[in-house]
């Protein structure tokens, strides 16, 4: 199996140490500064995580723009795309734990990516995250996703620096926080084109202050492993 089947296989690729280390302890302070309390976003966030807002910051755009990152939202996502938001997420000793949800697809299947880079090292004790491999293409004589089973899942653990790039029809979730350490991260998504007529109609609600009018095509930089 190539490294290319093997990511449509799974619907996911952890790209360990692709942020530079001499990055993170900047992308951090920007991740401790932006955060606001759950009242002050334009929707009320979840009380149990920080939430950052730090798309304006030009070292965040950078992470966003690195082109191991892009090959492979392009793969994933097979056409013309663009980054629609980032903003920084952690959550808070005690709290964290999320059940296993799909974020689901607009239009059709692969037009939208996720991707979770790491800023603190992450493990089952600060509330990595769990995935459940393969799960984002189910067959069409299986049942449907039981999302009270465990059973399937996988829970990440690697070092501040890691980017977990995923296809959000992916099976996954957040996990609770039990040692109370750091395990902040920047949620980015990227959309196929025509999704930007729908992301500008929600994007104040988001939060959202970047511009989101560059485009990128999939295959400008290249893909990991061909």
């Amino acid at each position: 199996m190539t490294d290319r089947e093997h990511l449509h296989r799974q619907g996911f690729l952890l790209l360990r140490q692709a942020v530079p280390a001499d990055w993170l302890e900047h992308l951090r302070a920007v991740f401790d500064a932006g955060v606001k309390p759950s009242d002050q976003w334009p929707v009320p966030r979840g009380a149990d995580w920080h939430h950052s807002q730090l798309d304006a910051d030009a070292q965040v755009q950078a992470v966003c723009r690195l082109p191991a990152l892009l090959a492979v939202v392009g793969e994933l996502i097979g056409e013309r795309f663009f980054l629609a938001q980032v903003e920084g997420r952690a959550p808070l000793a005690g709290g964290g734990q999320q059940k296993l949800h799909r974020d689901l697809s607009a239009q059709r299947p692969g037009d939208t990516v996720g991707a979770m880079v790491y800023l603190d090292d992450y493990s089952p004790a600060n509330g990595a995250t769990r995935i459940v491999p393969g799960s984002h293409r189910p067959a069409p004589e299986e049942a449907p996703f039981d999302f009270a089973d465990e059973s399937g899942a996988v829970q990440l653990s690697g070092s501040a620096g890691d980017i977990l790039v995923f296809d959000v029809d992916l099976v996954h979730a957040g996990s609770l926080n039990v040692s109370g350490a750091n395990r902040r991260s920047l949620l980015i998504n990227y959309f196929a084109e025509p999704l930007y007529p729908s992301h500008l109609e929600t994007a104040a609600l988001r939060g959202i202050t970047m511009d989101a009018s560059e485009r990128f095509e999939p295959g400008d930089f290249g893909f990991f492993g061909v």
